[in-house]
């Protein structure tokens, strides 16, 4: 069994198992989405002029109701875990039907064409099928736009298709509940259902690119940010949600290459995406003016509050959810590198925000220690930004991005060990959290201090700085940095209860070895011995 394709015609039709519909919506402008979103209800524009929606229940990624089809090409190739869940082919045909079926039912459909990967070599061309306008323009704002001249002749190789308001049954679906993101590399299809959390969308294709490059064509996919120097200099910075890696890439004296998404060739890293989206919670213009800057028209903000009786945005109203965000084309920011391209980094950070107070806020790595903090992908989550959490809660996700690495995570490891290597990178682990003691008693560290350790790293001020080492995690901690104060760089000195602090970083340290466990078979010695000395 097939499954239908659409291709456009000379009057943009669509033929993808859709019928003909009353109005179909073809390539819109922002501006037709903007209007058609406002005329159909699904949200209000703030002061700003940007595109304020609200997603429903899913306010974020569900991480349980993803589902990749295993058939022959997956079979064996798949890393099958919590994250990457099998589901057989023919509940793939089930929901495909459905899908199609209820968009055949809708008044409108919008559809796009678009492709990931800035660098020409690596273009997947993609098209995006979707029920309501919001999310057409999401995808016009994160992934790339082909020129006119390019639509003539547009070949998508995958397609995306969206139905936020379908809901469907579990059982004869073969899923969890009503809801599901089902991804078929046979098919080479996104089928997304069930929710209107829009960033489902683009990590449908990031998956799909983790997936693709580094098997066929020995490309290491990130989950990433990355930005350039005058000097064509290029830094990288990893990091889960929360870490800073959107905000710290922002920088207004270095290009941004991109936000989220990337990929490292044998010659320089690209951009995936056309975009960036970022969170909003407590934005202010003053740390983040680049960001703040870019909510204007064309944008689209999720989830956010208002101030009483205005349009104007709340950032620090967390009450719909704390994963507020909002969605913009990279060239609304000011010092976008065009093309989304760079060469070989110099430099790469791992950004940790460590709630417990007990990492160092900048460390040099060896390139076994690197492996070892890659493979960990360590950060904290804080009180108040889930449901349940009342103290600092440890995550590890596997090369910061464990749930889009459809492979294992040891094969993305030993690329970027290789390349590491190769090119004689710098390696920082950044913890932008807390000092002084956990949450609810230290104090976060300043986005600016931050912003100065990073200046300092990038501009080689730190390659030849006196160094101390840190006993229990063997972290080498510079004693100076440029517009740091010193005693900030050793987080034991500035907890009032030395003791406590010991415990604490005995207890982080035992949370490391227990999360590498799962590991240690697939990695060499020196990668295994690098990690806390307990």
């Amino acid at each position: 069994m097939s499954v239908p394709t659409i291709t456009i015609s000379k009057e943009k039709l669509v033929k993808l198992g859709l019928q003909y519909t009353e109005s179909l919506h073809y390539q819109s402008t922002p501006e037709e989405l903007i209007q058609d979103a406002l005329r159909l209800g699904e949200g209000q524009l703030t002061d700003t002029g940007a595109l304020a929606i609200c997603t429903g229940e899913f306010t974020g990624r569900s991480p349980n109701d993803k589902f990749t089809v295993k058939d022959e090409i997956t079979e064996n190739t798949i890393h099958w875990n919590n994250f990457n869940i099998p589901i057989e082919e023919k509940y793939f045909f089930i929901v495909h039907k459905k899908m199609m079926d209820y968009l055949n039912g809708k008044k409108e459909v919008w559809v796009r064409d678009c492709y990931a990967c800035a660098d020409p070599r690596y273009r997947l061309n993609i098209r995006v099928v979707t029920e309501r306008p919001s999310t057409n323009l999401f995808a016009y704002n994160m992934f790339l736009r082909p020129t006119e001249e390019e639509l003539d002749d547009f070949k998508p190789e995958w397609h995306i298709i969206s139905a936020p308001d379908l809901r469907l049954d579990p059982e004869e679906c073969g899923i969890r509940q009503y809801n599901a993101v089902i991804v078929s590399f046979k098919h080479k299809t996104v089928l997304i259902a069930g929710t209107g959390y829009t960033g489902e969308t683009k990590k449908g294709i990031f998956g799909v690119l983790n997936y693709i490059l580094p098997q066929e064509k020995n490309v290491l996919s990130m989950h990433c940010s990355a930005n350039v120097g005058e000097d064509g200099d290029t830094a990288i910075f990893f990091g889960l949600s929360g870490t800073g890696k959107t905000t710290l890439s922002a920088d207004p004296n270095r290009k941004l290459i991109g936000d989220d998404e990337h990929g490292w060739a044998n010659d320089g890293v690209f951009n995936f995406e056309g975009g960036c989206y970022a969170k909003l919670i407590n934005l202010s213009p003053k740390n983040e003016p680049e960001i703040y800057n870019a909510i204007r028209p064309g944008a689209i903000v999720e989830n956010v509050k208002f101030y009483e009786g205005t349009n104007q945005i709340n950032f620090e109203d967390g009450s719909i959810t704390e994963n507020t965000r909002v969605s913009y084309p990279i060239e609304f920011i000011s010092n976008a590198q065009e093309p989304s391209v760079g060469d070989i980094p110099k430099n790469l950070f791992f950004l940790t925000c460590d709630a417990y107070g007990v990492l160092p806020p900048i460390a040099k790595l060896t390139k076994e220690q690197a492996m070892y903090q890659f493979i960990s992908g360590y950060t904290a989550k804080v009180a108040g930004t889930e449901e349940g959490v009342i103290e600092p809660k440890p995550t590890f996700s596997a090369c910061f991005g464990a749930p889009f690495l459809p492979l294992h995570p040891g094969k993305y490891a030993e690329m970027l060990g290789r390349k590491m290597e190769k090119h004689d990178v710098n390696v920082w682990l950044v913890n932008t959290g807390w000092n002084g003691g956990p949450y609810g008693v230290g104090k976060r560290m300043k986005l600016a201090y931050t912003r100065s350790m990073i200046t300092a790293a990038i501009s080689g001020a730190l390659n030849n700085a006196e160094m101390q080492k840190d006993e229990l995690f063997d972290l080498a901690i510079p004693k100076e940095v440029p517009g740091v104060p010193s005693e900030l760089l050793f987080p034991r000195n500035t907890w009032p209860d030395k003791n406590a602090y010991d415990e604490k970083a005995l207890f982080l340290a035992g949370l490391f070895k227990k999360n590498f466990e799962k590991y240690a078979s697939g990695v060499k010695e020196e990668v295994k011995a690098a990690g806390p000395k307990i």
